[in-house]
């Protein structure tokens, strides 16, 4: 006897939903059991690895801040948003042989923690200059940062312009620089992060990005960072950290905005190669962008009388970490200009290396 249709389609309805079932059982106990060996696995390598430097109380919370080296005048180096000290890796070691490097952590990243309230400019500048005073560091500094630190070293400057004796900016972001974009690529970058920061942050918290070798990458010439780097990938709650100061991006612009000049300071700019164009916004997107950035870039040079601009060849906005040995060349030499009081030869220059 036929078996009749109505049957056979009821049946494979069950069949189905049951199937369905079992594969949803499957993935919750998967990414459970992920984010348990992620929490694990940090637990672990933040026990081996210790804490890279010293905690210093500030308004009631730690802060991180590793210092190596001897001399004067201190370089305080700043990392850009979701980065933390860790990432000065190749960079704190060479530089430690000329002066005294401090690399510190921003409330909520590496081994600071987390603070309530807005993350703009205006605490972060504040925080720095509590940590310092904490650290005993009261002669003036030579700033370094990279990214969104460019307008926080700015607001600093301008906040504490007789604690200041110099500015780095590694491809350094300019105060409300988004007006500058045309609305085309501001809506894709907007689309990017919206679809960006959930997928990351679940991967991260299931411990996905972890099964797939992203959480103890080091790259070749931060091997003496390594223990560290692998204690301080991957934590779920830096993600939320991202997520806040970039909320605050607008308001820190408007606090900057306004910042500078700073009259004959000594400035060096270092930026990315112009080419390496950003391929999540589409060839003629990151072409466009790439101009619109070269020229924000040149236009840091007129923050003071004593600046000069190198563009890094072959490098991305990570200029540390592409090109190195360039960048602790020259900045070695920015040190010795700054100590000496004297203005560089190529002063007012912007040449490409």
């Amino acid at each position: 006897m036929v078996e009749p249709r109505r049957s056979i389609r009821a049946r494979t309805v069950r069949v189905t939903k049951r199937v369905l079932l079992f594969i949803l059982v499957v993935v919750v106990v998967l990414l459970g059991a992920g984010t348990i060996w992620n929490a694990v696995a940090l637990h672990h390598y933040r026990s081996l690895a210790g804490i890279p430097g010293k905690i210093y109380q500030v308004d009631g919370h730690g802060m991180q801040m590793l210092c190596t080296g001897s001399g004067s005048p201190v370089v305080v180096l700043e990392a850009g948003l979701g980065n933390d000290s860790t990432i000065w890796a190749k960079n704190q070691p060479a530089l430690s042989k000329v002066t005294r490097v401090c690399a510190y952590d921003r409330a909520g990243f590496g081994w600071s923690e987390s603070v309530p309230g807005v993350r703009d400019s205006n605490a972060i500048s504040h925080e720095l200059h509590g940590l310092l005073e904490q650290a005993g560091i009261t002669d003036p500094v030579i700033l370094m940062g990279h990214s969104i630190a460019g307008i926080h070293m700015r607001k600093y400057a301008a906040q504490y312009p007789q604690q200041v004796a110099g500015i780095v900016f590694i491809d350094g972001s300019t105060p409300q620089q988004d007006k500058y974009f045309p609305a085309s690529i501001e809506k894709k970058q907007a689309q990017f992060v919206k679809i960006l920061f959930p997928l990351v942050e679940v991967a991260t918290v299931t411990g996905v990005l972890r099964a797939m070798g992203q959480c103890t990458e080091v790259a070749p010439g931060a091997e003496s960072y390594a223990a560290w780097i692998k204690a301080d990938t991957c934590m779920p709650s830096q993600i939320i950290s991202v997520e806040r100061e970039m909320k605050a991006v607008p308001a820190s612009g408007d606090e900057s905005v306004h910042t500078g000049p700073f009259g004959d300071m000594p400035l060096l700019i270092f930026s990315q190669d112009p080419t390496m164009h950003d391929s999540r916004l589409g060839d003629e997107g990151g072409k466009q962008l790439s101009v619109i950035w070269n020229g924000m870039q040149e236009n840091l040079k007129k923050l003071s009388t004593n600046s000069r601009r190198i563009i890094a060849k072959g490098s991305t906005h990570y200029v540390q970490v592409d090109r190195s040995d360039m960048l602790n060349s020259e900045v070695t030499k920015f040190i010795e200009q700054v100590r000496s009081g004297t203005v560089s030869p190529q002063n007012g220059t912007t040449v490409t290396e």
